[in-house]
């Protein structure tokens, strides 16, 4: 069953809201609730209003865009806006008023016009006409001479995307709705500007500095138009020597690296110069002594 998706409630209570002034009586110049419609009757067939249960074979809903395409379901995709008429600071607006600028604004592409695919309206009461997103079409039926007809890529609708913006934009803009205050803005005060522990460096030059070093270190070696290289001895200067040194230096590791350090003649000598007599009985306990002297008498008596 086709249904009113909750974006499209919201515009429609939005504009209920303010436009709707008396809300305790119909009035001709108010807009009733009865004068705002999404979801088709049960006879209607094909188009915006309708969801997928509803939708007929190649529905111009549909099969024109892929954003229809894509973004079928059972949401109603359209909103009918009735006559109304508001006096606000000092002029007079209506439905042929609103509708005129609606197509302006998404004539010049403005961002919260974007899922609007198009407007069916009349700018005088007499003529009827269409302004597309598409450029498909460019004609409607007579029932647009009293009421205005939105519809809004299916995807959007499926998305849930806030619609509310555009007409938010409308009402502040005839005075229904008040401007939101705007943000305060900080001011780089004098103060603000200097205080960098230097009196003689405001924010801007450390800035500037910043912003020339990040150029010389992504820019190849002699690049012209750049700050001159840190100064000798700097702890930039420094940190380049030791960047530059570092393939030289892995290259020595690496010829080190396959070399074999033992020389085993050598320390053979070494161990064979340092074994005197002397030194060989002083390292014999004297027990031991005792039992190579005893050892041998036996063997040389037997």
């Amino acid at each position: 069953m086709t249904r009113a998706p909750a974006n499209l409630m919201a515009v429609r209570s939005l504009l209920l809201t303010h436009l709707n002034i008396d809300k305790d009586r119909t009035r001709d110049a108010d807009l009733e609730p009865a004068e705002v419609g999404i979801v088709g009757d049960p006879n209607h067939r094909g188009g915006y209003h309708c969801g997928s249960d509803r939708v007929v074979a190649n529905d111009y809903s549909v099969v024109e865009s892929p954003r229809d395409r894509a973004g079928l379901t059972l949401d109603a995709a359209a909103l009918d806006v009735g006559q109304f008429r508001v006096t606000s600071a000092g002029r007079t607006h209506d439905l042929r008023s609103f509708s005129v600028w609606c197509v302006g604004q998404c004539a010049a592409n403005a961002p919260d016009t974007r899922d609007i695919r198009e407007i069916i309206y009349s700018p005088d009461g007499r003529t009827v006409r269409r302004w597309d997103r598409l450029r498909r079409r460019s004609s409607g039926d007579d029932s647009h001479l009293w009421h205005t007809h939105f519809s809004f890529f299916r995807d959007a609708i499926k998305a849930g995307r806030d619609q509310t913006p555009l007409f938010r934009r409308y009402l502040i803009g005839i005075g229904l709705i008040a401007s939101p205050p705007k943000e305060d803005e900080m001011e780089l005060t004098d103060k603000l500007r200097r205080d960098t522990g230097n009196p003689n460096r405001t924010v801007d030059d450390v800035l500037a500095d910043l912003s020339n070093l990040r150029n010389w270190l992504i820019s190849p070696i002699g690049t012209k138009g750049l700050v001159n290289p840190p100064l000798a001895n700097s702890p930039l200067t420094l940190m380049l020597a030791m960047a530059q040194a570092y393939p030289a230096l892995v290259a020595k590791m690496d010829g080190l690296s396959t070399k074999d350090f033992t020389d085993e003649p050598a320390i053979v000598q070494g161990v064979l110069a340092s074994l005197t007599p002397e030194k060989i009985a002083e390292a014999i306990p004297p027990t031991m002594a005792q039992q190579v002297a005893d050892e041998l008498a036996r063997r040389l008596a037997a």
